[in-house]
């Protein structure tokens, strides 16, 4: 159990007035174990309030913290190296302002109360009882403190972005994986990619040099009709000069013209070289067609090499979020190995506490609430007070149980416990004590054996 240089602080006396239930009470505790009694409604729970409240900071304040119909109220804690006193005064919206004071037996006031108490203060609000009844994950939690040097809060919160984005990682390499296989490839594959476009250009020369030929062979059958009809034209005027044989000159003259012109023609034509065969395009187009399909192909198998990388990256980025997950979870088993915790056999397992090995709500009533009250002692090094509601559950070897432990590490427990008999402890009665016991009835413990089990 850690310990704490300075000399533990236990409450020697505590004052209330108008605190919930209460009206007014004055404690003297004489023991280690303060028994709060009464019947249900009396104002048991108030007293143990009244001691976290004065020393918690005001946001574990109820909303309603003063006595109906009242307007203040007041806790007085005398721990004997320090005093402490919260006040309570009531607004007129029904709120409540409080104010917090800490003073020396010889009035003198500290300056930071608030800092000063919170010193003081573990994991106040720990009550054995209360922490044995909680679940594993919540018994989990309240002890990560208890690990130095390792923030569970961040690195699950870390665990839980790495998991995250491992899943899409994972999620994005599978369809990666099946974009690959539902590109199917032939056995054979081509070896490189064929250009389309020379082949393209090849074929559109080939149609333009056919369009060019188609234009000479048209012109060849313009200059035939040409020559037709000059020679037509040369038989009508030989007719018209021997009608008019007056212009027969002007005539032939023409004639003759025609004839040259005929005859020039003729000429080119019978000089013109044999117009060449057409070029066929069938073979260059059926070339293209295979370059397409070349190309596909080539262009199927670059598509699935880089899914098959992309997979193969995000697979090694998944491996790393794996291996970045399991660093921290060695880390947090390391801290949790190295860290002291209060009772032999008391481990942090996966989100759960164990005992000797097994889930501590496996261990029996006894050693569980032993746990719970050295788990709660080691986590109030300075101010040497628990409280436990719901005492009444507990049987007499409970009872006896923290009435030893309190002993054995000079701990003040103050225990709330139903009983009607009037006799047991600080009896509660309408929000006053009705029966406060002398030392010697606080030695009654010992009249039920209580020695170490």
């Amino acid at each position: 159990m850690a310990t704490d240089k300075k000399t533990p602080l236990r409450i020697i006396n505590l004052q209330a007035e108008n605190i919930k239930r209460l009206v007014a009470v004055n404690i003297t505790p004489a023991g280690d174990v303060v028994e709060i009694t009464g019947a249900n409604g009396a104002g048991k729970s108030s007293v143990l309030d009244c001691i976290w409240w004065a020393l918690e900071g005001a946001s574990g304040i109820t909303s309603k913290p003063i006595r109906k119909g009242q307007k203040a109220g007041k806790i007085r804690l005398d721990m004997g190296e320090y005093i402490v006193e919260r006040t309570f005064k009531l607004k007129d919206d029904e709120t409540f302002t409080t104010a917090l004071t800490v003073s020396s037996p010889d009035g003198g006031k500290h300056s930071s109360p608030t800092t000063m108490v919170d010193g003081w203060l573990g994991s106040l609000s720990l009550d054995p009882l209360e922490f044995a009844r909680k679940k594993p994950a919540e018994q989990f939690d309240a002890l990560k403190s208890m690990v130095p040097g390792y923030d569970f809060d961040a690195m699950a919160r870390l665990d839980k972005a790495d998991y995250d984005k491992r899943t899409d990682v994972k999620r994005r390499a599978k369809e990666k994986l099946a974009q690959v296989n539902a590109i199917a490839l032939p056995a054979t594959l081509p070896t490189g990619k064929i250009d389309e476009a020379a082949i393209v250009a090849e074929i559109g020369s080939v149609g333009e040099f056919n369009a060019g030929i188609d234009r000479r062979a048209e012109n060849r059958v313009a200059a035939t009709n040409q020559i037709a009809a000059h020679k037509s034209d040369a038989e009508k005027a030989r007719d018209k000069a021997l009608d008019l044989r007056a212009q027969a000159d002007s005539w032939d003259a023409d004639a003759v013209e025609c004839e040259k012109r005929a005859a020039d023609l003729q000429a080119k034509l019978d000089a013109a070289e044999p117009l060449p065969e057409k070029k066929s395009a069938v073979e260059v187009t059926a070339r293209l067609a295979k370059a397409k399909e070349n190309n596909l192909l080539v262009n199927m198998v670059a598509q699935r090499e880089q899914l098959q990388h992309d997979a193969d990256e995000l697979a090694k980025e998944a491996a790393a979020l794996t291996e970045a997950m399991e660093t921290r979870a060695k880390a947090k088993q390391t801290a949790i190995a190295e860290a002291e915790l209060p009772v032999d056999g008391l481990e942090l397992g996966d989100g759960m506490i164990l005992l000797d090995g097994q889930p501590f709500d496996q261990a029996s009533d006894a050693q569980r609430l032993r746990t719970s009250m050295a788990i709660a002692m080691a986590e109030n090094p300075r101010l040497h007070v628990i409280r436990v509601r719901d005492g009444s559950l507990l049987d007499e070897n409970g009872m006896k149980l923290i009435y030893n432990m309190a002993a054995e590490h000079g701990f003040q427990v103050w225990i709330e416990r139903v009983d009607t008999s009037g006799k047991v402890g600080f009896v509660l009665e309408d929000g006053h004590i009705k029966h406060a016991p002398e030392a010697k009835d606080v030695a009654l413990g010992d009249l039920l054996d209580m020695g170490k089990e």
